[in-house]
């Protein structure tokens, strides 16, 4: 093979892989069939400052270089959803619209049972959904099983999951096959470790080996230092730029065939510099918003059939640390938005924040189990039996907060 030949295969290898896993258009799967993605936000994004407490006067205590000012304040303010929460003005103009019309809703101290603080554990816990108690069975994530009971119910209809992900993420992992289609990697080195060394035994015995040998070495150099906790914790994940970018690809695969759809984005672990209404964090919000009101739009009529929840693996300290960031905590606060969903509303079990009520003295307290609250409703967006939700979520009984 001529070098030349090579360099094009190599190039248009990316281009050919995903192809290979994408399926062809079928208009007439297109129906009325509910729709729902979840997008999982990596590395335990800050709640209090996108679900503002501003009723709270130890938000504002607690938080002196980061909280997002409160409703009616000079400048970027947080806008009032009701007497206790409001809206980080970061996403006001994407979120704030589907908010009005009824389209969102916010589960506030929203999690699991673990506290081990841990990235990789409690998103490894989130995505199986199994017992808390007992071993974990790695082949088996929730929106799998969930996948097989639907399509016992679907009869002859086709069913289609699928991971917007450039592998099968945990949560789809399982005895039903199912594909997964990889975004743009935005800021990844265009060339793999594999294809980088196939280029340089082709330079080999030649003048330029050095050069491209040294090449290679500087990038991955380069690559290593930025290697830090909120890239490990992100999981290669794509940003939440790269989300907004690509917001309305995913919206024509669920609008024309995906039941089932799976997002993750990274990001989220803001140790440090983290920001109030404006900042790294709330640049992060902003970009999230605009790809989720871009999926509202392209999703067009289908998006009365469609349900969307965002969640991280936990929240965050609700003091500011000395760094004006914030530390792994626990409760969270979870996004449900849908064409069909009974929004403008903050639902579930809530308790005003003060020291007394915080979770070791530090954290949001978990008082909605994520499996309850995903299985209440699934009970209503699929009319599921109690039998089948223990399928899915075995040993945790469903929590309808009427949010369809």
């Amino acid at each position: 093979m001529r070098r030349r030949h090579l360099l094009q295969s190599l190039a248009s290898a990316p281009l050919a892989l995903g192809a290979a896993r994408l399926w062809a258009a079928d208009a007439a799967s297109a129906s009325a069939t509910p729709r729902f993605l979840l997008v999982f936000l990596r590395g335990a994004y800050d709640a209090a400052n996108l679900l503002v407490p501003h009723a709270s006067p130890f938000y504002y205590e607690a938080r002196p270089n980061i909280a997002v000012p409160a409703p009616g304040a000079a400048g970027l303010a947080a806008t009032a959803l009701d007497a206790s929460w409001a809206l980080a003005p970061a996403v006001a103009q994407s979120l704030g619209p589907l908010w009005d019309k009824g389209q969102l809703a916010f589960v506030p101290f929203a999690g699991c049972a673990d506290t081990s603080r841990s990235h990789f554990e409690t998103q490894d816990r989130i995505e199986l959904g199994q017992a808390d108690e007992g071993a974990r069975d790695f082949r088996s994530g929730f929106m799998n099983r969930l996948a097989l009971v639907l399509g016992a119910n679907a009869g002859a209809s086709r069913l289609e999951a699928m991971a917007f992900t450039d592998q099968v993420p945990l949560v789809l992992r399982g005895s039903l096959p199912v594909a997964n289609q990889a975004l743009r990697e935005l800021g990844k080195p265009g060339i793999s470790a594999a294809q980088a060394k196939a280029i340089e035994r082709m330079y080999a015995g030649t003048r330029l080996a050095t050069t491209v040998s040294g090449g290679f070495e500087v990038r991955d150099e380069v690559a290593r230092e930025m290697v830090g906790e909120m890239e490990a914790a992100s999981r290669n994940a794509i940003g939440s730029k790269g989300f907004a970018l690509e917001a309305r690809r995913i919206a024509r695969l669920m609008r024309e065939r995906v039941t089932l759809g799976f997002i993750d984005v990274g990001g989220w672990d803001t140790h440090v510099a983290q920001g109030g209404a404006s900042g790294t964090l709330a640049g992060k919000f902003t970009e999230l918003g605009q790809g989720l009101a871009t999926f509202a739009e392209e999703m067009g009529p289908q998006w009365a059939n469609t349900t969307v929840v965002v969640l991280s693996e936990f929240g965050r300290t609700f003091r500011e640390n000395g760094n004006r960031g914030t530390d792994h905590g626990h409760g969270s606060a979870y996004w449900v938005l849908g064409g069909g969903v009974r929004g403008g509303r903050i639902v579930g079990e809530q308790v005003a924040l003060s020291p007394a009520t915080l979770f070791q003295g530090r954290d949001w307290p978990v008082l909605n189990d994520y499996r309850a609250v995903l299985g209440g409703l699934f009970a209503r967006q699929w009319g599921l039996s109690p039998a089948q939700l223990d399928a899915v979520f075995p040993g945790a009984g469903p929590r309808d907060l009427g949010l369809l």
